[in-house]
């Protein structure tokens, strides 16, 4: 893929401009909100639901969880269905990703999330928040693929103005790889595994990788109160312990939940692709796609994992019904 000479010049012109309209969050901060977030992450901190909690320990009510920060200012449903369709009325963000859609940087991943905070968010706080692009970086040669990062910088204020936290997000607009053999735009061929996306290993997950090579399933535990997790993670979340060792799983499980995809399609899948979010029989959850046929798939239908090798780097985990060879 070769991108426009002037596209780089092109796309600085949106640096500095404002990403759109400052949004304004539909409800204040409130109660209901906060326990309904703090209950679905597992968060017990009584400061989130207790008012007599959070003054003694020195606030002056209920607070927010600061990872709520975000959730305050999205879009409904029906707000983002009712958005004008006139190209006239597009963003400034809007018109920029655009651009790069048309010059074959069609994937997308978020690779940073750096969040500022000023003070916590009260009860009745009412937010509203202003976005700026900050930057757009020249073409980067990734393991993706190349493409450009593009830094959005939020700013997030209360009723009176007062700036409470700054986000700055950075996403990757990439041209994903593609095989030589790989299908045409109308999808007609399947491209081979080899085409697949290469996940970030990071050090918290290379463990697990290195694992999968070896066609290992192995499962984090902590060596404090010995409770298994998945996603790795740098500490237990239940008793913030950052030690930790492996345990080896059996691969076998029941399907908790699947979707099924047609669209977009990502090089090294056949459509429409299964995902299998499985129980797995240790007691913690993996997602990965289904080697069978799609139709067959059923919530509580036993599954167990087989070993797709992308390259030397990466063997990866899917899922089959579980006795098929």
């Amino acid at each position: 893929m070769t991108a426009t000479p002037d596209l780089y010049d092109t796309l600085r012109e949106f640096v500095g401009l404002d990403a759109g309209p400052p949004r304004q969050a539909p409800d204040p901060v409130n109660q209901p909100m906060i326990r309904h977030f703090a209950e679905a992450m597992g968060d017990v901190n009584p400061v989130y639901v207790d008012d007599q909690a959070a003054r003694a320990a020195g606030r002056d009510g209920v607070v927010a969880p600061a990872p709520m920060l975000s959730t305050w200012l999205m879009l409904g449903y029906r707000e983002r269905q009712s958005a004008p369709a006139d190209g006239a009325a597009e963003t400034p963000l809007a018109r920029l990703l655009g651009l790069l859609t048309a010059e074959g940087f069609t994937g997308v991943v978020a690779t940073n999330d750096e969040q500022t905070y000023h003070r916590e968010l009260r009860l009745g706080d009412q937010l509203s928040m202003s976005t700026v692009i900050e930057d757009v970086s020249p073409r980067k040669q990734t393991a993706l693929g190349p493409g450009h990062f593009v830094t959005t910088l939020r700013t997030y204020r209360d009723g009176e103005g007062a700036v409470v936290a700054e986000q700055r997000f950075r996403i990757l607009r990439f041209a994903p790889k593609q095989a030589p053999d790989a299908a045409d735009a109308a999808g007609a061929a399947d491209a081979g595994v080899s085409a697949r996306p290469r996940p970030f290993v990071l050090p918290d997950n290379e463990f697990w990788f290195a694992a999968a090579r070896e066609h290992r399933l192995v499962i984090q535990a902590c060596d404090a109160c010995g409770r298994l997790r998945h996603p790795p993670s740098p500490i237990c979340p239940h008793c913030l312990c950052p030690g930790w060792h492996e345990v080896a799983a059996s691969g076998r499980g029941t399907v908790h939940s699947y979707v099924i995809t047609h669209h977009p399609r990502a090089p090294g899948f056949t459509y429409p692709l299964a995902v299998i979010l499985a129980d797995l029989e240790e007691g913690t959850r993996l997602v990965a796609d289904f080697a069978g046929d799609p139709g067959s798939v059923q919530i509580g239908m036993p599954v167990e994992v087989e070993w797709v090798r992308l390259d030397e780097q990466f063997t990866l985990p899917r899922f089959r019904a579980a006795g098929e060879v």
